[in-house]
């Protein structure tokens, strides 16, 4: 069995008994980095050999493969949140069910439903970008085509990039479009900077120092003009 393993976005308090079991009673535990995993089970006294999953390298999926297919029980996770949803994982997954291995998926943290439950824009459905592309001009016609739906949309961006993210979207798709950009979810200094586009870049462009991994979310409440939405 494959089990998807979601860990702790920030406070490690936030995993589940489910997870916590399915931890302990693997035969291996497959990770991103294993000196970020390691944090998390020494927490819990978890003593479970871990291999590092390698999503671009055909040899690792071939040799985690082979693990399941002699009947191993591997948890699959992420250095934080759901593993496959803006993480690696889905390419051992798609094999492992191709492959007739058993596939089950934990339910647990997500910063995207984190980030959107308290930032008070829309109750409905909405729109989940992930990480965005590097250009400008993708990054535009991304953003563009996901407002129109009229549903809030959820992007993930670095600490290293989100303002130069917010400038592009502040130029190119419209100032005004309401916006919370939260970061260290769950933690001690959590934050949910909220406005127009336009002064949540002006404050994130004024600090010093930016840390931390943030969800921005844009309000899907049609302010794309006529001419931008054709």
């Amino acid at each position: 069995m494959l089990y998807i393993v979601p860990t702790p976005i920030g406070n490690l308090q936030d995993i589940t008994l489910r997870a916590l079991d399915t931890l302990k009673n693997a035969d291996f535990i497959l990770c991103e980095d294993t000196r970020q995993t390691g944090k998390l089970l020494s927490s819990y006294g978890i003593n479970v050999r871990t291999l590092r999953y390698n999503e671009n390298d055909e040899n690792s999926i071939k040799g985690l493969l082979a693990l399941l297919k002699e009947g191993k029980n591997c948890a699959l996770v992420s250095d934080a949140g759901t593993p496959c949803v803006s993480d690696p994982g889905w390419k051992l997954v798609k094999a492992a069910r191709k492959a007739g291995v058993k596939v089950t998926a934990l339910p647990g943290p997500s910063a995207a439903a984190c980030a959107l439950s308290g930032a008070g824009i829309g109750g409905g459905g909405f729109t989940f970008l992930g990480f965005m592309p590097r250009k400008p001009g993708k990054i535009v016609k991304t953003v563009k085509a996901a407002l129109a739906l009229q549903k809030p949309v959820i992007i993930y961006e670095s600490p290293y990039r989100i303002v130069k993210l917010l400038e592009i979207i502040k130029n190119e798709i419209g100032p005004n479009i309401q916006a919370v950009a939260a970061r260290e979810l769950s933690k001690t200094f959590e934050e949910y900077i909220s406005g127009s586009v336009s002064e949540v870049w002006g404050d994130l462009s004024s600090r010093k120092k930016i840390l931390g991994e943030f969800v921005l979310i844009l309000s899907g409440g049609g302010e794309l003009t006529e001419e931008d939405d054709d």
